[in-house]
């Protein structure tokens, strides 16, 4: 369990590098519009995230 924890800890960090190493820009521009939302806003962007990796884990496992 430790190892599949690890790979996707790794394959987390591989996927967040991509869009900062092929698009700095867009990536900056991203940012900037993240800090001119509401607590209440990144609340609900999180709760879905979450919510959607939830079930991606359930439909592939």
């Amino acid at each position: 369990m430790t190892t599949s924890l690890l790979i996707a800890f790794a394959l987390m960090l591989v996927l967040e590098g991509l869009v900062p190493f092929l698009a700095p820009s867009t990536w900056r521009e991203t940012f900037r519009r993240l800090i001119q939302l509401t607590d209440g806003q990144i609340r609900f962007i999180g709760l879905t995230s979450m919510l959607a990796g939830i079930v991606l884990l359930m439909v592939f496992r």
